[in-house]
């Protein structure tokens, strides 16, 4: 398969992620908002509607504009990678953590752009976890592939590989 061909799917693959982020959220509105929680394993994990007007675990309340702005330059450098990004097979699980790491901040900028909160409704009540959403999943598992991969997996060699330099022009 083409480079460019490789790319595009991986792009239109954030764009499917954010929709599942977004059905399961609209789904969170209708069958939630202004309900009692939803128990799907008693004393462990909950269906409860929250609106989230920070930013993780509910820090920085109220602070919409500096979560937009920051979405931006984030989405922007991961663009940037993902399109300078060698498509090798070794660099597979990089990729995709990128592009996780992408829906995933697209699923909230959406919330935080329309509505000035993100909706949450994933609580693990069996040891108090803060209520969280499929776009959350998204940008926990990538920030947990990156970093395994950049501690465990490349070297430094690596890197410039996989941004298309070589080791002398890097």
């Amino acid at each position: 398969m083409k480079p460019w061909l490789r790319k595009c799917i991986g792009l239109l693959s954030v764009v499917f992620l954010v929709l599942l982020d977004r059905v399961t959220k609209n789904w969170a509105v209708a069958a939630l908002r202004g309900k009692a929680a939803i128990g799907i394993i008693p004393g462990a994990l909950e269906l409860t509607y929250v609106e989230n007007r920070g930013m993780a675990f509910g820090l920085f309340q109220n602070r919409r504009w500096v979560f937009l702005v920051i979405t931006v330059v984030v989405l922007a450098v991961v663009l940037y990678l993902y399109l300078r990004m060698s498509t090798a097979r070794r660099y597979l699980l990089m990729r995709v953590s990128l592009l996780l790491l992408a829906a995933g901040a697209v699923g909230n900028f959406i919330d935080r752009l329309i509505q000035s909160y993100v909706i949450d409704f994933i609580y693990f009540s069996l040891i108090d976890f803060p209520v969280f959403n499929v776009a959350d999943i998204y940008v926990t598992m990538s920030g947990f592939l990156i970093a395994f991969l950049v501690l465990f997996i490349f070297r430094d060699a690596d890197f410039s590989v996989m941004l298309g330099r070589s080791r002398k022009n890097g």
